[in-house]
């Protein structure tokens, strides 16, 4: 595969690349670059975990992407996941596992790292030396890739967890962090940090947030670009489950949620979270779909791609009902793998019971 090509499949998962120039280069010269994304095991997967980021990461394999998925169970203890329980964080780590496999990833061609197990002296001591390169002005403003805002933080353990991150990077190697849109405080403190240090500099390739069901909010304080800071702000939460699919739920289950709660003005693009799973979505995973329309209204309309299922929704040519049912559709035909799985395997089975039994905290 060409350069850009490879470059190309790179850009289409992304929302931001910092910096385009440095990426071509290092496809030019690196046939197999190293990237990685970290996850905290904090409870039931839904579709932005599930299905978009498996569908981002085989595209990534396609141009040649080297990936690292990095459980982080210790980050996960420091921001009270599983109620600060490390032994539950460890098992929702083997969940999670399962659901990439299930979601259709090659997992023989990635490599599954559980950041407890890795957390060696040299590790450490990358924490501390960036830390001693961090003002604690700047260390607190990074806090906000926990989820969290400052007063919402009420433990010092907290402020490890942005230095830790950036330590991730330097000691996996890592030549691109491929994470959502709401890391990207700590991923360019990476760059600076390596600038200062004269350490490998990581190219960023952040992917855009899937929002929940109900759209945009205000901006609450996760980044100063305010389009950045509102896609961050409205991400999907499985801790508000009317607003969040998950990938256990059911056909119908996942149409209720979607004809009631989805925010899907007529003839309204913007912020339109239905249209918005549409282009991130669905079609990354089909060549074509099919609307369902009453023949009176013309009919079933079948599109290739996103642009003109736009148009045509923007000139009142599909109404809102027909395109959640659509999308509840669609959906359904992802998630339909990974459900059964959970239903039929025995050990996804009995991960999926002890994970559903606990309380989904933020």
């Amino acid at each position: 595969m060409d350069v850009e090509t490879r470059f190309q499949l790179i850009k289409g998962a992304a929302r931001e690349i910092i910096t385009e120039e440095e990426l071509r280069k290092l496809l030019e010269t690196n046939t197999c670059p190293l990237a990685y994304d970290g996850f905290e095991p904090s409870g039931k997967a839904h579709i932005a975990f599930g299905v978009y980021r498996a569908l981002l990461l085989k595209d990534l394999l396609k141009a040649g992407i080297k990936f690292n998925l990095w459980l982080a169970d210790w980050f996960a203890w420091i921001n009270n996941k599983m109620g600060g329980d490390i032994e539950k964080i460890k098992k929702v780590g083997d969940y999670f596992i399962e659901v990439w496999g299930a979601a259709g990833i090659d997992m023989s061609s990635v490599k599954v790292l559980r950041a407890s197990q890795e957390m060696n002296q040299d590790y450490w001591k990358k924490v501390i030396v960036i830390a001693k390169h961090t003002t604690v002005e700047r260390a607190t403003r990074c806090l906000s890739i926990m989820g969290r805002r400052a007063g919402e933080l009420k433990e010092t353990a907290q402020y490890f967890y942005p230095m830790m991150q950036c330590a991730d990077i330097f000691h996996l190697g890592v030549d691109i962090c491929q994470l959502g849109l709401d890391q990207r405080r700590v991923n360019i403190l990476s760059r600076e940090i390596a600038d200062r240090l004269k350490w490998k500099k990581p190219i960023l390739v952040h992917h855009h947030m899937i929002p929940g069901l109900e759209g945009q909010k205000q901006p609450e304080g996760y980044d100063e670009i305010r389009d950045v800071d509102i896609e961050i702000g409205s991400k999907m939460s499985k801790s508000k489950p009317s607003s969040c699919i998950y990938v256990h739920d059911s056909a119908a289950e996942i149409k209720e949620k979607i004809v009631k709660n989805a925010f899907c003005l007529p003839n309204e693009a913007k912020n339109n979270v239905v249209l918005e799973y549409f282009r991130e979505i669905i079609f990354r995973a089909f060549k074509e779909i099919k609307i369902e329309r009453d023949k009176k209204y013309g009919g079933d309309i079948s599109f290739s791609n996103y642009s003109d299922l736009e148009k045509s929704y923007l000139a009142g040519k599909i109404h809102p009902l027909d395109l959640k049912n659509a999308l509840a559709e669609y959906l359904d035909k992802l998630i339909n793998p990974i459900r059964n799985h959970f239903e039929k395997n025995k050990k996804a089975k009995e991960l999926y019971s002890f994970v559903k039994t606990q309380e989904i905290t933020r």
